[in-house]
């Protein structure tokens, strides 16, 4: 008699599995992992666990998984909306550690719905104060690595320290991320023409650069990376959906910073925006240094551990490194060069993933930020405000052809230095891919 399909567990380990999928892919998910690998992991523990025909579809904030048992039975689906976003990158590798455990063997479902229950709803590792530190050190050590005088880049760590607290009382209150946005980018700037114009910070000092670094620090929670990756992988619905929250989320910090320097302008103030990036091989090598400081500020900032801090320390004076190589060596354009320093980033991200030690997720988001184009932005947004349309969209297109090649860079870098495993369907020869 020819059998009526694949023979899978009873109902109750069903639906346990794929309750642990689904919780799986809800953390890698939320943390801002891309669809791609996000199908993939949660592909990989419903193997692990006995269910070999298990199909996933990602669709930006909702997750259904579908376990097929032929005509045997009836399928079994289930589906969670993805609501709220949050970077904590301690409980991504406590999830990851879990993943790995499942595939190896060591525990079943049933322990590893356990010990998930226990890593999501641990309380962070760090107070909240910590997360402000991280945010306002990632400030001050971009204002550094962008050639500002130490004043200024300690004005840039207190004004970041304020807008996060003000903006952890606007999250709380529920208030839209847009208007957070805003309200972000107004804070920046006008903390910035404020302590100008009070002599706190005379103009020899660039006191534009304050809020070039708040612009980037507001930048880094962008899911830029993750949108590009949803893209190449052929996750379209997830990757417009993606984009268009993140064109909402820097239309808010336009409309923000714009705000703010028209409301200057009214009072006879304006922040010059600064030159171009200090040259010689003394700025060189504060940069990196800079670059790696801020790298691990921003992991801190997600309440990673040492380890992860190390490594994204490391990722980060490695990608600064070969931008600074390539802009000031070989005079390579901001946008090339961007790209090729994103490709050193996601290569380290690649090596990490092989290793297993620290998740990649960790090294590319804080490796990539003290790239992101805070200058680049705050010049177009300027220009916008004061010179004029035309020179202002150009140089915001500029900003944005910057992150494209920086999400771009990561991903490319990754994927090469990732395994090649070949995914095939019982009794199917050929490769499967995501499709949505």
């Amino acid at each position: 008699m020819r059998p009526l399909g694949p023979r899978v567990p009873d109902d109750a380990h069903v639906q346990q599995v794929l309750d642990l999928c689904m919780r799986v892919g809800e953390v890698l998910l939320s943390s801002g992992e891309s669809a791609g690998e996000t199908t993939d992991t949660m592909m990989r523990v419903a193997a692990a666990c006995g269910l070999a025909t298990v199909e996933v579809d990602i669709t930006f904030t909702s997750i259904t998984v579908s376990c097929h048992r032929g005509r045997a039975a009836a399928p079994v689906t289930s589906m969670r909306l993805v609501r709220h976003r949050s970077l904590d990158l301690t409980r991504l590798a406590e999830v990851a550690k879990i993943v790995d455990r499942v595939e190896h063997g060591e525990i079943d479902a049933e322990d590893a719905s356990a010990v998930l229950t226990e890593a999501v709803t641990a309380p962070h590792p760090y107070p909240r104060w910590v997360a402000t530190l991280g945010w306002a050190l990632l400030a001050g050590s971009i204002a550094l690595l962008l050639g500002a005088a130490p004043i200024t880049a300690l004005a840039a760590f207190m004004v970041t320290a304020l807008i996060d607290r003000i903006g952890r009382i606007l999250n709380r209150w529920g208030l839209p991320s847009f208007f957070q946005q805003v309200t972000g980018g107004m804070i920046a700037t006008g903390s910035g023409l404020a302590m100008f114009a009070g002599g706190v910070l005379p103009a020899g000092t660039q006191p534009s650069l304050v809020v070039a670094a708040g612009i980037t620090v507001l930048l880094s929670g962008l899911s830029v990376v993750g949108t590009v990756q949803d893209a190449i992988s052929g996750y379209y619905v997830t990757a417009a959906g993606r984009a268009a929250e993140i064109a909402l989320l820097s239309a808010g910090l336009l409309t923000g910073v714009v705000l703010a320097l028209k409301i200057g302008l009214a009072f006879g103030l304006t922040l010059q925006v600064a030159g171009p990036l200090p040259q010689g091989p003394g700025w060189y090598g504060i940069a990196v240094f800079a670059s790696a400081v801020g790298a691990a500020a921003f992991s801190l900032a997600g309440y990673a551990r040492l380890r992860p801090l190390l490594a994204a320390g490391t990722a980060g004076a490695a990608g600064w490194a070969a931008y600074g190589a390539l802009r000031q060596l070989v005079d390579l354009g901001p946008v090339a060069a961007t790209g090729v320093a994103a490709v050193v980033v996601g290569i380290a991200s690649g090596l990490l993933r092989r290793g297993g030690r620290v998740a990649p997720l960790v090294v590319i988001l804080a490796g990539i930020t003290p790239l992101l184009p805070g200058l680049t932005a705050y010049r177009g947004f300027y220009q916008l405000a004061v010179e004029g349309l035309a020179d202002g969209l150009v140089t915001v297109t500029l900003a944005l052809a910057i992150g494209l090649a920086l999400a771009a860079g990561v991903t490319f870098g990754d994927f090469v230095t990732r395994p090649w495993v070949r995914r095939r369907a019982p009794g199917n020869t050929t490769n499967e891919h995501p499709r949505q």
